[in-house]
Formats: C-alpha cells, structure tokens, sequence
C-alpha cells in the first residue's frame, strides 16, 4: 500500500486484506465493493480487489482491477504475478507470458516470476524459453523443484532430456 493513501484507503485495505488472510475472499470483496470509489484509485486497492475475485475462481472478473494495480503501480511483481495467473486461466497465455517478461524487468532475481513463466512456456511450446527459466528459478530457490513433480504446465517437457537433467526426474 502506498504511503500517500488515504486513512480511510489504509483502513478499507487493512480490512480487506485481513479477510484474504484468513482465507475470507468473499468478506474482502463485499468491503471493496462497499468502498470502490475509496480504493479506484489506489494500487494497493485494486490489487486486493483482483485478488478477491481471483481466490473466488472469477479469473475474468480479476483482471480488470489487476490491470488497475499495475497500471497503477508497473513495478508489483505481486500484481504482475496474479494478472499472468488469471489471464492464464482465462486462455490468454501469450498475454500472460508478456505481463510476466515485463516483471523480469524490474525483478529478474525473482524465482516465482522464472518459475510461473516456464511454466507458460511450456504450455506454450516455448522448450527453450522454459527450459532457461526453470532453470533460473532453481538457481534462485531450490526449493521450486519441489513443485515441479506435481506441476500440470510441464507435461508437455517431461519426456525432454534437458527437463529431466535439470529437474533430477526420471520417465
């Protein structure tokens, strides 16, 4: 949340994000909604408006006030990261690929922004470009590879010889 907000945009967010933090997206929404001329105008806001929706499954209906955060604020990973996701779910891969290269931008040392984007990739057919991010990711975190076993988007790799290597799995 920016500093310059008003008391009542901090209060309002404040709320909101402490309904999303105990897994209430439904509560955030209804306070967001109550108070849309409040939060239009704040990143912070928009973001947690988009984020509601998103966690409700309304993948659609996030993206325009994601789209406001970003506009709002280009430099939030955060807001970046959950545009790529719903415009992912939403059948706009290549938008999401491009969102997420913008965020590369300001945080390239960012392991979720490598890893979500070899995993657009993938689906993509995008081999190489997925390949390098994943391997980015797992320089960054180690940790990512934890998820990968599990992870849908790369079916499309498992049978690549530099997916296996780099990943440890076998067939």
């Amino acid at each position: 949340m920016h500093a310059s907000a008003s008391p009542r945009v901090r209060r309002v967010c404040r709320e909101a994000e402490g309904y999303l933090e105990l897994g209430m997206p439904r509560q955030a929404l209804q306070v967001l909604r109550r108070r849309r001329d409040a939060v239009a105008g704040d990143a912070w806001g928009c973001y947690l408006l988009g984020e509601s929706l998103r966690e409700l499954g309304r993948y659609r209906s996030a993206v325009g006030p994601l789209r406001r955060s970003l506009a709002l604020a280009p430099a939030d990973a955060q807001a970046s990261l959950a545009l790529g996701w719903c415009l992912k779910r939403t059948g706009a891969l290549a938008e999401a690929i491009r969102i997420l290269e913008q965020a590369m931008q300001v945080g390239p040392e960012t392991a979720i922004l490598h890893y979500n984007l070899a995993c657009y990739w993938s689906l993509a057919g995008g081999r190489r470009a997925a390949l390098q991010h994943l391997a980015d990711a797992l320089e960054i975190d180690r940790n990512f590879l934890d998820f990968v076993r599990s992870e849908p988007d790369f079916a499309p790799l498992h049978r690549d010889p530099m997916f296996r290597s780099l990943t440890g799995l076998s067939g």
